[in-house]
């Protein structure tokens, strides 16, 4: 009976996997055929033909090597518009993408396969659709701890040296928020699973998805900046009130003094 177990077993096996894991093969490589294509195309002038890096000589611009980064990495630059760069700077902006979706997985299929790397992640990684409060306010401690020296406290953004910046990570997809994290962009530290755990970025994006849904209860946030935008206002309405009130009260006094005279 366990002989004829096996061999049903090993039949059925037989019988269904191969063809399956065939069909699977074959089209993750045509994935990866098509996104190498496309890396020719539209990449190869900047990182190499073979993503081993550019050089600036040639009319090149210099762009990094991509052996090793993983599809997580091109998902962010790609997804979020920032490659393929209209032309180099200090940092390069976000803007609207330049590939279709599809196009965006092909090529990150493609370079996931020349040398291990971040994965895209999962959508139940980032997904925050039932975020208690708890979840929301452990966020916030874990942003203000790693996060806030950069992108400021409300996740506005921030100025950095030699013409670089923490963009503003209000309105931005979680997947690119989890991405960000996981590689390191540009400028951020990379902030792998054994720094902050899945659900540790799960939550800060659960912080970050409140901070961007919640009201300004004054009526005007100012954008949010702290303390360096209200003492501005303070100081351009409140003293510049206070100087039209004086100027307005010595011009009425020269007025009056003239009539006396007269």
């Amino acid at each position: 009976m366990l002989l004829f177990g096996l061999l049903a077993v090993g039949s059925a096996y037989a019988a269904f996997a191969p063809d399956n894991a065939v069909a699977d093969n074959s089209a993750q490589s045509q994935q990866i055929e098509e996104g190498k294509k496309l890396f020719a195309v539209g990449c190869a002038s900047c990182h190499g033909l073979n993503a081993e890096g550019g050089g600036n000589g040639e009319g090149k611009f210099a762009g990094p090597s991509l052996i090793g980064v993983g599809a997580a990495a091109v998902d962010f630059q790609v997804g979020t518009g920032r490659m393929p760069a209209m032309q180099p700077g200090a940092q390069i902006p976000r803007k609207t993408p330049a590939y279709t979706p599809e196009e965006i997985e092909a090529l990150a299929a493609y370079v996931a396969s020349l040398a291990p790397g971040p994965a895209v992640p999962a959508s139940e990684s980032y997904d925050i659709s039932k975020a208690t409060d708890e979840q929301v306010t452990r966020g916030g401690e874990l942003f203000r701890t790693n996060c806030t020296a950069c992108h400021n406290f409300a996740g506005k953004g921030g100025a950095l040296p030699n013409g670089r910046y923490a963009p503003s990570l209000m309105g931005v997809d979680p997947k690119h928020i989890y991405e960000a994290m996981l590689t390191g962009p540009q400028q951020m530290p990379v902030f792998s699973d054994q720094v902050l755990q899945s659900e540790d970025k799960r939550d800060i994006i659960a912080y970050l998805n409140a901070l961007q849904e919640q009201k300004d209860p004054g009526g005007f946030g100012l954008g949010r900046l702290g303390p360096v935008s209200e003492g501005l206002w303070g100081w351009l309405v409140g003293i510049g009130l206070l100087v039209c009130v004086a100027v307005w009260i010595g011009a009425k006094g020269v007025k009056a003094k003239g009539a006396k005279a007269e």
